[in-house]
């Protein structure tokens, strides 16, 4: 049985090198990378083949491929999203209708199924207000789709593109016989945090932050309030959800876009676990007015009953195994050398 051909764009990101190595263990796939980095020595041997530069510009050169399957991981994040606008949706949506339009032409074309699967985010919700927020409870994907940031409006619009190509491109849903379309599905993460690789500076980087800086020895001023609470999970558990959703058979599926979950604490949780494992680590807490905005609009926490019961996802790590059991014997190792 030959071996289905994948593109993971990004790969060189904190969940790109992840995936990659999580494809890889299978055996089943070639993979194709591009990034607008050089992959790092971990997961070169593992890929067939990188293509390095902007998406945007290099998209064309991908048609000369019989893609199976694509991640689309490259973005540009929150924080720097909101620093450089009008790049942000040059990379995150022109980028990614790029990408839709080539799936669907692939598709069309040889009548085949492309899955095309993309990291969404809590960044796609907005809520007015803290005390909405703290209203709300466990928020469904159909709510409170309000975001405040160009990377949450990149991600809805994004979402809905993918929605698009899949239901209605070309308004193939009124041919009785219409050809076969992308299968577009979509995951809204909550922060991730991998024990391997360094935090990207990314909004909800301030629990992990604070850890490594702990390990270090380093002194840490936290850029949200303590009570700032949002969803967190474990990398390998977000690599995990890719795949199941990957793997998923459509029939089941009774939606194309799923949160997913796995535990929520505050940044002072956060704090008193980093004090637990390095006694003497000097962490502050001084807001950034501005990020501290950003975060206040994401949900407490998301209801993810739908991916649970469309394709059986349940998250490995809570909270005390992501720390005592992923996250702090790694950067233990890590600082010891």
């Amino acid at each position: 049985m030959s071996r289905k051909a994948v593109l993971v764009t990004g790969a060189a990101g904190e969940i790109g090198q992840a995936l990659v190595q999580g494809l890889a263990q299978t055996g089943d796939y070639e993979i194709i990378t591009s990034d607008l980095m050089p992959l790092p020595e971990s997961v070169r041997p593992l890929t067939a083949e990188h293509v390095q530069g902007d998406l945007v510009y290099r998209v064309k050169q991908f048609y000369d491929y019989d893609f199976d399957i694509i991640f689309h991981l490259a973005a540009s994040l929150s924080s720097k999203a909101e620093v450089a606008t009008e790049e942000a949706h040059r990379i995150n949506v022109e980028g990614t209708m790029q990408l839709l339009m080539l799936a669907a032409f692939k598709s069309e074309r040889y009548d085949k199924e492309v899955k095309f699967l993309f990291p969404s985010s809590i960044a796609a919700y907005g809520f007015p207000d803290l005390a909405a927020k703290l209203a709300a409870g466990r928020v469904r994907e159909d709510e409170w789709n309000w975001p405040h940031t160009m990377y949450g409006c990149n991600k809805l619009y994004c979402e809905k593109l993918g929605m698009y190509y899949s239901l209605y491109h070309g308004q193939k849903h009124l041919n009785p016989n219409p050809p076969r379309m992308l299968d577009f599905r979509a995951i809204r993460f909550p922060g991730l945090v991998s024990a391997y690789t360094m935090p990207s500076g990314g909004t909800s980087d301030y629990g992990p932050e604070m850890l490594h800086a702990a390990a270090r020895g380093e002194p840490y001023a936290c850029f949200v309030r303590p009570d700032t609470k949002i969803s967190f999970m474990a990398m390998p558990d977000a690599i995990k959800a890719l795949l199941m959703l990957m793997n998923a058979r459509r029939e089941r599926l009774t939606r194309m876009i799923y949160n997913i979950d796995a535990f929520s604490l505050t940044a002072a949780e956060f704090r008193e676990r980093a004090m637990r494992a390095f006694p003497g680590a000097e962490i502050t807490f001084d807001p950034n007015p501005r990020r501290q905005g950003i975060v206040d609009s994401w949900p407490e926490d998301v209801d993810d009953a739908a991916a649970r019961a469309d394709w059986d996802w349940r998250p490995d790590f809570d909270i005390d195994r992501f720390f005592e059991e992923y996250f702090l014997p790694e950067i233990r190792r890590r600082y010891e050398k």
